[in-house]
């Protein structure tokens, strides 16, 4: 369960009621596909129970929308489990990084999956090739060995037929970013041994409950972000978790990739995305955020209960007797007042702040999470008046890279 709080007062019905019309007519159209994966998904998941390998380890080969989500939920959840497969996420072309990961793999005992939508990520197909040339691996004699998840009728999947490999396929209209409930997540996470069936199911009573107008928060945080988006030019998102790191990067992506566009207007718009963990970053960015520009609003995230008995021992050290009071508390109750205190300290300051408490971590806040930042992107788009879910600066990236090879 998750709560929202906001500590601004604003409302604007007619941005909010736009914003949800507009997403609206996206679900309803079909234009839009991520708001029906919560349940399209269960078709992958009743043909992943027939599906028989013998592995312990799960190999991604993927970047971008192809890892990320995934990476963020198994963070997230991998501590509240005690038997799950280990997955392997092999991302950068960083070759120092790819050698170290590659001596993680025993190749008798994983499982690798190819991830990438448009099935010709040169980054997720460079790394493909170097897996197989280092493992020795032949597509044709160890096709078990293999799972492309890829769009119907990519290259990759054309691939996949010619050699028998199994393939998932992610529906055209779901964008990379927004596709960590499709076989893109479900897949490597359901065999990892997570519970999907329950995260499909919070994240599509969450989209449910959006629709029905019960989540209203989340259009006023939109509307909010949108008007105040001249002189806020940043969203940072202050994760008190280490848990939340993964997701941090998620969000990060979800948010400049869809937001940072050119508009209708021909208008240079979007919101630059910080994701900072508390309290490390306390040491680090807090002084920016409370005595620099006024150009960033805020979003504190906590863990409510770790469900950790931890305790700072009840020692008084010569010379550090000054920092005793925190004796006999658990560090559960010391991030949080940590979160709390730096909270206070930034509204204090002026600056706009908005909280979403996770009661725990389990597969109903995570489900949550993940469908209200896709929501509040999605929102956010609309009334930026940009199409959300392409990214031509990236494409213009792709093209000059090949004139580097040449």
């Amino acid at each position: 369960m998750i709560k929202f709080k906001h500590y601004f007062e604003y409302e604007n019905k007619n941005l909010q009621n736009y914003a949800y019309e507009q997403l609206l007519n996206e679900k309803e159209s079909g234009e839009i596909g991520y708001y029906h994966l919560p349940d399209s998904s269960k078709e992958i998941i009743k043909q992943l129970k027939n599906y028989k390998a013998d592995f312990e380890n799960i190999v991604i080969i993927g970047i971008g929308g192809s890892s990320l989500g995934t990476k963020a939920i198994y963070r997230l959840l991998k501590s509240s489990y005690k038997n799950v497969k280990k997955i392997i996420f092999l991302e950068n072309t960083d070759p120092i990084e790819l050698k170290n990961k590659f001596t993680e793999i025993d190749p008798d005992r994983s499982i690798f999956l190819v991830v990438s939508k448009s099935g010709t990520t040169i980054e997720t197909v460079s790394i493909f090739k170097t897996a197989l040339d280092h493992f020795n691996l032949n597509l044709s004699g160890d096709k078990e060995k293999f799972i492309v998840i890829t769009d119907p009728g990519s290259s990759l999947e054309k691939l996949a037929d010619e050699y028998g490999i199994v393939v998932f396929n992610i529906p055209k209209n779901v964008g990379g970013r927004f596709s960590v409930f499709s076989a893109v997540g479900i897949v490597p996470l359901y065999l990892a041994g997570f519970d999907v069936e329950k995260i499909l199911f919070y994240a599509g009573e969450f989209f449910k409950s959006f629709f029905e107008r019960k989540e209203e928060h989340l259009l006023i945080k939109a509307a909010f972000l949108y008007e105040r988006s001249r002189c806020y030019k940043m969203n940072v998102v202050f994760s008190y978790s280490s848990l939340l790191d993964e997701f941090n990067k998620w969000y990060v992506q979800l948010w400049g990739e869809s937001l940072g566009k050119i508009n209708k207007k021909g208008q240079r718009v979007g919101l630059t995305p910080i994701g900072l963990l508390g309290s490390i970053d306390q040491h680090s960015f807090l002084q920016l955020l409370i005595e620099g520009p006024k150009d960033k609003t805020v979003t504190f995230i906590k863990i409510n209960n770790f469900e950790s008995s931890l305790k700072i021992p009840n020692i008084s050290l010569p010379y550090l007797e000054k920092t005793d009071f925190v004796n006999g508390y658990t560090f559960n109750e010391l991030i949080n007042a940590q979160c709390d205190a730096t909270r206070e300290s930034i509204i204090r300051s002026g600056i706009d702040v908005d909280e979403i408490v996770l009661e725990k971590l389990n597969e109903e806040s995570v489900g949550e999470l993940i469908s209200y930042y896709e929501l509040l992107t999605s929102a956010l788009g609309v009334l930026f008046e940009i199409n959300t879910y392409n990214q031509p600066g990236v494409e213009l990236g792709k093209k000059i890279l090949k004139t580097k090879f040449n």
